[in-house]
């Protein structure tokens, strides 16, 4: 689901009945439907989000726009979430979905594309599963990221502890190689980065672990409203059944679960490119067929 429009308004006071020590109560209302529940205080925009997909994962329309809307007593009626939202007392919120479709779900253009490496680094190379093969795949991805031009950010996990980016990943041109202990790749620096890149509207990402760093990382862009789109052959995981059960759930949610060939591919989306002879030489070779393919 990508969420559209204002995203976050503040909210004073204390907690309520019913809610576990230190959450907030909050009623989630979607469509005909409300229903109960907590958040930690200080939840945000992001936060919210995932609360309603959890509630209402199957019946919310992934191919819609929403907006987040919060019950003002002042007004007596459902107001946008303004920037800087953060639940800090009992509260109504309501996920409201746009009237206009999302015609471009899945379209990806150069102009408005940015590649997410994600923790590609050497500690996790006896640990992940098939982890020579999205080095592999990860490597194309960033050679076809230069040849199209294509911005891409680079993480690192705890680098002290864990190293850094594996040798065979060229790194030579990315827009930012930034070090990290929160699992996400959405840090303050990384948005200021995307800030700086006009009418982004996508991110291709890929690294490890899927279920973890991956799957966090999607679903906060999701809820700042960037279409994702993930290489399936470019990530995995220590365990199989938490990299296919991660794929499920992001799929669910309306990210687009894909493959190496098929993003380079549309990207250039036409023989005549004046890339495409490039990218082509790219992908002769097919990605390498591992264990990942049956347990997407």
């Amino acid at each position: 689901m990508a969420a559209a429009g204002p995203a976050v308004l503040a909210l004073g006071g204390g907690g309520g009945a019913g809610a576990p020590p230190g959450a907030v109560p909050v009623l989630f209302c979607f469509s005909v439907f409300a229903r109960p529940s907590s958040v930690p205080h200080g939840a945000g925009y992001e936060l919210l989000i995932q609360k309603f997909l959890g509630l209402y994962g199957d019946q919310i329309d992934v191919h819609r726009k929403f907006v987040v809307q919060l019950f003002a007593e002042e007004w007596g009626q459902y107001v946008d979430l303004p920037k800087g939202f953060a639940v800090s007392e009992r509260c109504k919120v309501r996920l409201v979905p746009l009237q206009i479709q999302l015609t471009t779900l899945g379209n990806l253009t150069p102009s408005s594309t940015v590649f997410f490496c994600c923790d590609m680094q050497e500690r996790f190379r006896p640990a992940i599963k098939y982890f020579g093969d999205i080095i592999s795949v990860g490597q194309r991805l960033l050679q076809g990221a230069r040849i199209l031009g294509i911005p891409v950010i680079v993480t690192e996990q705890y680098p002290k502890g864990l190293g850094s980016t594996v040798q065979e990943i060229d790194l030579t041109g990315v827009k930012l190689v930034l070090p990290k202990t929160k699992f996400s790749m959405v840090l303050p620096e990384v948005e200021a980065a995307l800030a700086e890149i006009p009418g982004v509207r996508s991110v291709v990402l890929f690294g490890v672990e899927t279920h973890v760093c991956i799957q966090q990382t999607a679903l906060e862009l999701v809820g700042r409203g960037v279409e994702v789109h993930i290489v399936a052959d470019a990530t995995s995981s220590r365990s199989m059944m938490d990299r296919m059960f991660a794929l499920e759930r992001l799929a669910r949610t309306g990210i687009i679960v894909t493959t190496s060939e098929a993003v380079l591919l549309q990207l250039v989306a036409d023989k005549d490119h004046p890339k495409f002879k490039e990218i082509q030489n790219l992908i002769k070779a097919s990605a390498p067929e591992s264990g990942l393919l049956s347990k997407v």
